[in-house]
Formats: structure tokens, sequence, C-alpha cells
């Protein structure tokens, strides 16, 4: 990622965000929760991370940095029967300091992580600190460190020229060497040129890179994963800064492959998210033609950026043809030092929930459906279950839940005068502070509303949806810091990161200028 509005990312992870860090900090003493009775995090595996000591406002079930800061995701490796996520970590972020190293944890379900530390220490070499890129596993020791080595492509950014620099590991991913002290993909002379992604191209037998290059994703070819050479490229000049791309090929449920390319991008100048974009096209070993102009995207909420997509693995280690799965990062650089938890749990940097992604073909054209990982069924403690509940104005729930999924289907006489239908959850008992979750029936939208509860930056996201049958079925995740939105089959989601406080924990559902109906409304509680 790069230097992107308020505080850059260069700026907050080279020293100079100090400023802003004590601005939050002192913000966040007039933000904080008060104390809630501490929930003992033992230092093993628990739903999303294992920090030590009491948590005020850590995620129950999202994936959460133990301390100091994380940002962008770096997409997971499959080895020995577990899945291996990276991550920017700032150890010296309260204090101040600058650089990220490459955290790992370790996770089997997607759900339950463990902590395994530091894998690449910033400042390692000269050529300063580790920024984004990814991981491979050289099966056919191409780059000469081995059969099963574990290459890091990453980058640096020596005197401020950013390129791309090989990095290897001899012990399965637990630390890696530099390759040596010159980049295998210098930089042509442009100011972003970052966050590779590199797969392996079977049916030419070679490895394919995609690189962000400001409005430009550069592809690149290589044999050994040091020597690349340029053969395409994809331009869009409508989507702000590219970022953090993504390739990849997927069975859709019809039987048909094809490719996908993705890239975190920032549409709100069209009235379009900043999040992850993707195309399904066609794709040549050089060039990607995309079945339509206008990108899908992965979310239409505020706090899901950096996202990385990595393969599914069945019990047999193989790839899952028809299944991956996404992590998020639950910020973005408009606010990125805007939370409460620096005072409150002394860390900021939560991800979204894992996602479970599979190709559809829809109406119009193929597209990406979300779950929520299915492994997170196991992690629900008790389900309360309401049946069909008909409302009419307000109808509070006899609940007091803070990390849960909610489920129903909303349904309603598509011919009555309706205008708004929803849910207010992380409520607090007075009402003032919710966070507004539902559809405006006359404008066909889904939104999720955050103004009402303490957060980044205010707003509502929206989302054009046919709600003309008169019914809708939704799932919504909520947890400390977090609400996320799944619509219908999943390809409409909203991740909104939030702050209530500690006994906002409330729900009420509306249905205003008509009745409707939430069928079989369930909560689970989820621990």
């Amino acid at each position: 990622m790069a230097d992107i509005n308020a505080v850059s990312r260069r700026a907050l992870l080279t020293g100079a965000g100090v400023a802003a860090v004590g601005a939050s900090l002192a913000a966040g003493d007039a933000l904080a929760a008060p104390a809630t009775a501490a929930q003992a995090m033992a230092d093993s595996q628990t739903p999303g991370s294992s920090p030590k000591g009491p948590s005020r406002m850590r995620p129950t079930y999202h994936f959460s940095v133990p301390d100091n800061w994380k940002n962008d995701p770096q997409r997971p490796i499959y080895l020995d029967g577990e899945y291996h996520y990276y991550y920017l970590y700032n150890a010296d972020y309260l204090e101040g300091g600058g650089g990220t190293s490459w955290r790992r944890a370790t996770t089997r379900d997607h759900v339950t992580f463990r902590d395994r530390g530091v894998a690449i220490p910033k400042f390692t070499n000269g050529n300063g600190d580790c920024w984004s890129g990814c991981l491979v596993v050289d099966e056919r020791d191409t780059a000469g460190y081995g059969a099963g080595s574990v290459i890091a492509i990453v980058t640096q950014a020596p005197g401020g020229r950013q390129a791309q620099y090989l990095w290897y590991s001899t012990d399965r991913g637990r630390s890696f060497r530099p390759g040596g002290s010159a980049p295998v993909l210098p930089n042509p002379g442009v100011p972003d040129f970052r966050d590779p992604k590199v797969i392996w191209d079977d049916e030419r037998g070679r490895w394919f890179m995609v690189n962000a290059e400001g409005h430009k994703l550069g592809f690149y070819a290589s044999a050994d994963l040091t020597a690349w050479a340029r053969v395409g490229e994809f331009e869009r000049t409508d989507l702000g800064l590219l970022e953090c791309p993504d390739i990849f090929r997927m069975t859709a449920d019809d039987g048909t492959r094809h490719w996908v390319l993705g890239t975190s991008a920032n549409g709100k100048g069209r009235g379009l998210p900043a999040t992850y974009a993707y195309w399904t096209g066609a794709f040549d070993g050089a060039s990607f033609r995309p079945d339509r102009v206008e990108p899908e995207w992965l979310d239409y909420g505020f706090d899901f950026y950096g996202a990385v997509t990595y393969p599914d693995h069945d019990a047999s280690g193989a790839e899952t043809d028809s299944l991956r799965h996404v992590i998020g990062w639950g910020n973005f650089w408009d606010y990125p030092h805007n939370t409460p938890t620096l005072v409150t749990d002394g860390y900021n940097g939560d991800d979204m929930i894992v996602r479970d992604i599979r190709l559809k073909r829809g109406s119009d054209a193929y597209y990406l459906a979300s779950t929520p990982t299915a492994a997170l069924d196991r992690h629900a403690r008790r389900t309360r279950r309401f049946g069909d509940v008909t409302v009419s104005g307000t109808r509070d729930l006899d609940v007091a839940i803070l990390a849960y999924e909610l489920t129903c289907e909303l349904t309603w006489d598509p011919a009555s005068s309706i205008t708004n239908i929803g849910l207010e959850i992380c409520r607090a008992p007075g009402g003032g502070r919710h966070v507004a979750a539902g559809v405006f029936v006359p404008g066909a939208f889904a939104y999720v509303n955050r103004r009402p509860t303490i957060n980044p930056t205010g707003g509502e996201s929206q989302t054009p949806i046919d709600l003309s049958q008169g019914r809708l079925a939704i799932r919504i995740l909520v947890d400390r810091t977090s609400v996320e939105l799944f619509v219908g089959d999943g390809r409409v989601v909203h991740s909104h990161r939030v702050f209530p406080l500690a006994g906002d924990d409330r729900i009420r559902l509306y249905a205003n200028d008509g009745t409707a109906v939430f069928r079989d409304l369930r909560i689970r509680e989820i621990g």
C-alpha cells in the first residue's frame, strides 16, 4: 500500500505519524467504554487472536493483532495441514516507531488463530522494512533454495524507490533470509510499484506476477522467481490508486472455469466503494480481458481494504477448485488511527471475518458470493430462536448480547407503502446509540448506517438491490469492533468498523409505514 489520504501509510510507519497516534490516544480516552468484567484470554488457540491479559474492546471471534499495529494481510499459504497467515506488523507503533515486519499466525479452520511471532523482522537489511508482497511454496525448486522452500516476493523501498525483493525460508515459513540485496524486479522509474502477487501458471509452466503500479497492474512472467519479464498490463484510470492485486482461477457453480482479476481500489469519486474490486474474464498468460468493463466489489462497506484471497484445501491437501477464502483488513487509510482500542487494549488492528467465496453464474454476470467461513458454526455457544416476528413500527427483542450472528428473511407486501425495514444493532439501552442495517424499499437499496454509534468517521453505505419480490435473506455478524451485513447469497456485503460501548448490546426491529415479518429469526452467540 501507499501514501493515501490524511496521514500517509509511509508517514505512519516511519514515525511521522506520532502526532496522529497521540491525537487518537487523546480522543480514545473520551470514546473508550467503561471498564467491564475482564475476559481471560489465555495464550492459546482462541477465536480471532490470542492476546495475553484482560480485554475491554478486543473482538471475540475476529482476528486481531496481539499488540500495537497491523495492516495489510498477506495471502495465506497451506503447509503441513494448516494455513500460515502473515501480515504487516509494527511492534513500535504505540511508541511512535516506524517500519513494518511480517508477523505470522496459523489456523486450521480460518476462525481460530495461533500467534507464531515475527517471521521477517523489520530493517533486517539495508533495503528498509518489508511492505506487502506474497508467498509461494517452491515445490519444483525453481529458485534454487530447495524443493518445498517458501519464497516471499516483497516490496521494499530503499531511498524511497519501491521494488520487489526475494526472501526465502527453509524452515517451513518460520523465518526468512534475504535472497541477495538486489531487487528481482527493479523499479523502472515510477512512484508506485508494489504489492506483487505471484501464482504458478500451470498452462505455460512458469510463474506469473501481477504488480500494482499506480493506475496500472503490471504483468510479469518468470521461470525461476528471480528474473522477471514484463508481458502485459491492465489499466484503470477511474478507480483511484490500485493496490494489493490478486489473480486466480475458479470453477463456477455451472461447472465452467473462469479467471478473476482483483485489486484494492478507491471508487469514492464515482460513488463506488473503496474495497476489493474484481473482474471475471479470460487470461492468456500475458493479458486479461474482462467480461465487463465495470468491476464487481467483494464489499460495499467502508472497512474491507487490502483483502487477499487464498485457495481452500481438502483433507488430502489438494486445492479445492470451487472454493476460496478471503480475509480483509478492518480499517481504511482515511482514518487509520481512529480507534479507542489504542487506550482500552493497547492495539490497533482487526480483520473482518474470513469468508468462503464461490463463483456463481448470475443473470447478468458471473460473481463471487461470500459467506462467513463454515467453521464459524463450531464456535456458536447457544442459539435463540424467535420464529416469525411481525413488526409494524418497532419491536425490541428480549436479548442483551455483544458478539453474535443474526439471520432471518425479511418479508413484506411489495404493493404496500412500507418504506424502511431493518434492525438497530449495538443498541444502547436508551436507544440513542446504535447501528442501523436494513433495506430502504422506495430507493431499492440495502444499507448499513453507523452514524448513530461511535465510529471512525461516520457514514452510511448503500447498495442497489432488487426488492420487487418483497423478500430478502440477511445475515449479520456483530462483534466488539465490527458489523458485517451479508445480503441474499452474499453477492453484496457491507463491512464496517464500529465502537459500541460495553452496554450497547440490545437489538430493535423496525418496519416503517407498514408491516414486515422477520421470518425464522435466529441469534447465535459466538465465543
